[in-house]
């Protein structure tokens, strides 16, 4: 284990302030650091129920990758890898989010570090000084540890073989996983499996998992919205529980199955079960459920940016998507129609080109199709859908652009330049894209200044007022637009921070 620094005064200060978070359980810091016990050579989340060690013991760090480059092993009992994650806008440097992104996606799994700088358009040192600086370790030690905590996950809350959980965590083999999680963790992997066992720990399905969140959490009204917007055989939403398919491309295969999540509110989690077929792609199903679900969002940051805004509903998260070009499909259908008929379009889509489930669940039947599917199509064959011959276009020309690379859905590094990018395609509006940013993308500080309803927000402004009063509430705008949409008893504050561009 690393000797522990001489703090100067203004980190013994921040050392006490994460020292009272740790004392307190406070549970809007879960995942936001961790901390090293050098009597016990563990680390553990703050909330950990484990009696609280002397503050001369602990040693906080950014990440749990930066705790385990200092020697210390995941602790048993609040697992760290069942904590929420940071989100992207708590990764203040852009280079810094999309490189976690890319990370957590494997990238690095058949990358170098040198190819992911190249990746993000910087040189292999400024991306290691970016790590360094906001999570405390190299990308190849984040990655390695990601790969160690989603395998430690996949020991203790199924029964898959070792072979199946090394490949599902991103090891090429599992000699390689054996070598590094003894190395790391101190322990052999079957080891750690027969102790969860003991306890428990193991469901009887095999493939039910739980991530965590920081509360409060509006599940009432997210499972609301996607209820709405349930498209015909690729969604389901019923009580508190959804449901909906999913397609993950691994190593030139095609995974497909269901996923169905339900909260865990007296918890702060979510209860996700991962259909078997999904068995070997677990680690990016449950990546894509927090995007989803917004499940890494700090509420306490957002509550402090939008002040009275969020009074009405403080728990409101960001929806977001599996699938950037399902969403942007969806974003596309939208236009001009109601929310209920765009999904009714997506789901004859998703019945006419989609991939049908081996083993469908209930009315789960169908993978939404992919960009190069549609790309095929001809305006004309969409018509009798219902779609008109304008929208087709847009969105046969957006699925072609996309399959040639013209078009970046995915891991966008310039939100500003993916906007335009989208608009210069024929039949996507300003709106359109940047709908598409909010919920494909997840960006927190997207604002829909000319949106019908939101205008209605704002009575007597032009959209470029309610643009310009719009900007209190950056970086969290997306977050603003969601309580604009839900909060019709809200009013535009006249105080002195008001200005009016005329």
């Amino acid at each position: 284990m690393k000797k522990k620094q001489t703090l100067s005064v203004s980190m013994m200060d921040q050392q006490q302030a994460l020292y009272s978070a740790l004392s307190a359980r406070d549970r809007k810091f879960d995942g936001r650091f961790f901390v090293g016990v050098s009597s016990t050579g563990i680390y553990c989340r703050p909330v950990c129920s484990a009696r609280t060690p002397k503050i001369e013991n602990c040693t906080f760090y950014p990440s749990a990758a930066a705790a385990e480059l200092a020697g210390f092993r995941p602790c048993l009992k609040c697992r760290p890898e069942l904590a929420p994650g940071l989100a992207l806008i708590d990764l203040g440097n852009r280079y810094a989010q999309v490189a976690v992104q890319l990370i957590e996606q494997g990238y690095l799994s058949e990358h170098s570090c040198e190819q992911l700088a190249t990746r993000l358009g910087i040189s292999d040192r400024h991306l290691r000084r970016i790590f360094a600086e906001q999570l405390g370790a190299s990308p190849i030690d984040y990655a390695q540890s990601h790969r160690l905590l989603q395998a430690k996950r996949l020991l203790m809350d199924t029964a898959l073989p070792l072979s199946e959980v090394a490949f599902a965590a991103g090891f090429g083999s599992l000699r390689r996983f054996n070598e590094l999680f003894k190395a790391r963790y101190r322990l052999i992997p079957s080891a750690l499996r027969s102790a969860a066992a003991r306890h428990g720990g193991t469901a009887s399905s095999g493939l039910i998992f739980h991530l965590g969140y920081r509360p409060p959490y509006d599940w009432p009204r997210m499972l609301a919205f996607l209820q709405a917007r349930a498209v015909n055989g690729v969604e389901h939403v019923a009580g508190n529980q959804y449901w909906r398919s999913i397609a993950v491309q691994q190593g030139g295969v095609a995974y497909c199955g269901w996923v169905s999540v339900q909260p865990d509110e007296a918890r702060n989690r979510v209860r996700v079960e991962v259909a078997p077929a999904l068995s070997r792609v677990t680690t990016e199903v449950l990546r894509r459920i927090r995007q989803l679900f917004d499940l890494d969002a700090a509420p306490d940051r957002i509550a402090d940016a939008l002040g009275s805004l969020v009074a009405d509903a403080p728990g409101l998260r960001l929806p977001g998507c599996v699938n950037s070009f399902e969403q942007a499909t969806r974003a596309i259908l939208g236009q001009l129609v109601s929310v209920k008929m765009a999904a009714i379009f997506a789901g004859r889509i998703a019945q006419n080109w989609g991939t049908p489930l081996a083993q469908p669940n209930g009315s789960i039947t169908h993978v939404f199709p992919e960009a190069a599917k549609v790309a095929q199509l001809q305006p004309e064959e969409l018509r009798p859908l219902g779609i008109q011959l304008k929208r087709a276009a847009a969105l046969i020309e957006m699925a072609r652009a996309v399959t040639e690379g013209r078009l970046q859905l995915d891991n966008v590094l310039d939100i500003e330049q993916g906007i335009k990018a989208l608009t210069a395609l024929p039949g996507i509006g300003s709106w359109t894209a940047n709908y598409i940013a909010m919920r494909a993308w997840s960006w927190p500080d997207v604002f829909l200044a000319g949106d019908y309803l939101i205008k209605q927000r704002f009575p007597g402004m032009t959209p470029r007022q309610i643009e310009q009063y719009a900007e209190r509430w950056r970086p969290w705008r997306s977050y603003a637009t969601l309580h604009l949409w839900h909060n019709g008893g809200w009013v535009p504050s006249t105080d002195a921070e008001m200005v009016i561009v005329k």
